[in-house]
């Protein structure tokens, strides 16, 4: 959660506002092997 403001300038570069994909942030006590984050991907093929 100390990094979600850096984390949103990152995705601003990569996504449009209109057009960006749903996101979610849980903060948590750790992540495995000492991860900094975690990022949540849902893709749909048409």
């Amino acid at each position: 959660m100390n990094d979600f403001s850096k984390m949103n300038s990152v995705y601003a570069e990569f996504f449009d506002e209109d057009t960006a994909p749903a996101r979610s942030t849980v903060q948590v006590a750790g992540l495995p092997l000492n991860a900094e984050m975690e990022i949540e991907v849902m893709a749909s093929l048409d």
